[in-house]
């Protein structure tokens, strides 16, 4: 294991040197020759979802269930044994993934919201998968702040190579939510709490010895990366041994970051967004020194959640590009990349339905999630 982690350490410091962040500032032609095939619908509110060993798929639903579908049927009965959470504004039961030796030990991981709308934060837990209903539910982290707002719980969890995790925590929210006498997304550049950063942890839920802020008394152990608004996507690349994540903006500057260990990705200092009211610039401007600058920005807001490195075999062309849902762009985006990572252009997979989740399941077809309170579906992408 420390060979591995070590050689993955490696990786993840040496990415390619960042240049300006590509601009996309309109609607990208349509990709061509596919189809989109319902798998499943009738789901409330779903956020992430992983598939299992035999092809079934879990999904995760906001007010607190958690479904499985099997050859394309709904169970009815949601498995038993999920935590209580907070399921208010952007709270709830969110993401859901496989541990990477699920197939001996059963273990899944869930991310969600816990406590009460005046004081609430990111939890991950544990346990294991018995048929219908979760055992030996464990706690393994929670954010060591409380926040006043339900928004910007981050949530998604990623395993790697070396069987450690990352999981994004989002900021807690837009002004004029704040958190010790300051707007609450400062917190994004404050390593003493969790907010607005990418955290790093072993599967036990404690912080690795070589996380680039253990031993230091002014940090959380945990912090992987900082300044991090709100990422919802974020995925292995096996072809470039890199981490790519997308993260919301304000109104506009949507973002696609490559992660890499102890990078400072700006917010707020730093962004191509604007407030909400009255259109300020935040921050200093669009980049500032010491901070890493995206990969990719989305001039316009896409609202990106979800994100897939295609690796199948099913199209051959799209071999190592990136697919990243849009929840108000109601489509997928199709990010094309050379070797190194740059961005060569985009293409778009209109859906007409909030895209929650993108996933590539085991036949090597894209899987979509729907985020919507009734109806919600499972898309499979199809050559067509």
């Amino acid at each position: 294991m420390r060979v591995l982690r070590g050689a993955l350490l490696a990786c993840l410091l040496a990415g390619a040197a960042h240049a300006q962040p590509v601009l996309s500032e309109s609607r990208p032609p349509e990709v061509a020759g596919v189809r989109l095939v319902t798998v499943a619908e009738g789901l409330e509110r779903p956020w992430g979802m992983a598939f299992l060993p035999d092809g079934a798929i879990l999904v995760t639903e906001r007010p607190g269930r958690l479904r499985i579908v099997r050859d394309g049927v709904l169970d009815p009965t949601p498995i038993a044994g999920v935590p209580a959470v907070h399921a208010q504004g952007q709270g709830g039961l969110l993401d859901v993934a496989l541990h990477p030796d699920f197939a001996r030990n059963r273990t899944i991981f869930l991310s969600y919201a816990h406590g009460s709308a005046q004081a609430n934060r990111t939890r991950l837990a544990s346990a294991v998968l018995d048929g219908t209903a979760l055992r030996d539910l464990r706690v393994l982290f929670e954010v060591n702040r409380e926040k006043p707002a339900n928004a910007h719980f981050g949530s998604r969890i990623l395993f790697l190579p070396d069987g450690s995790l990352l999981l994004t925590i989002g900021d807690g929210g837009n002004p004029p939510n704040s958190l010790d006498g300051r707007l609450i997304r400062e917190n994004a550049q404050d390593l003493s709490n969790h907010l607005g950063k990418i955290l790093r942890l072993n599967a036990d839920g404690s912080a690795p010895a070589d996380n680039p802020y253990a031993g230091r008394a002014d940090a959380r152990a945990e912090i992987w990366t900082v300044g991090n608004r709100n990422s919802q996507g974020i995925a292995w690349d096996p072809i470039r041994n890199a981490v790519w994540a997308n993260e919301h903006g304000s109104s506009g500057g949507d973002e696609l970051n490559r992660i890499e260990r102890g990078r400072n990705y700006g917010w707020p200092v730093a962004s191509h967004s604007v407030e909400y009211r009255g259109g300020a610039q935040i921050g200093v401007g669009r980049s500032a020194p010491g901070t890493t600058d995206p990969v990719l920005v989305w001039m316009t807001t896409t609202a990106p959640s979800g994100l897939a490195v295609y690796t199948g075999d099913r199209f051959p062309a799209w071999r190592g590009d990136l697919f990243s849902g849009g929840l108000r762009g109601q489509d997928v985006r199709r990010i094309r990349l050379d070797p190194a990572g740059r961005v060569l252009g985009e293409e778009t997979i209109p859906v007409g339905r909030r895209v929650r989740d993108v996933r590539q399941g085991p036949d090597g077809l894209l899987y979509l999630l729907t985020d919507e309170p009734s109806g919600a579906r499972i898309i499979r992408v199809e050559p067509g």
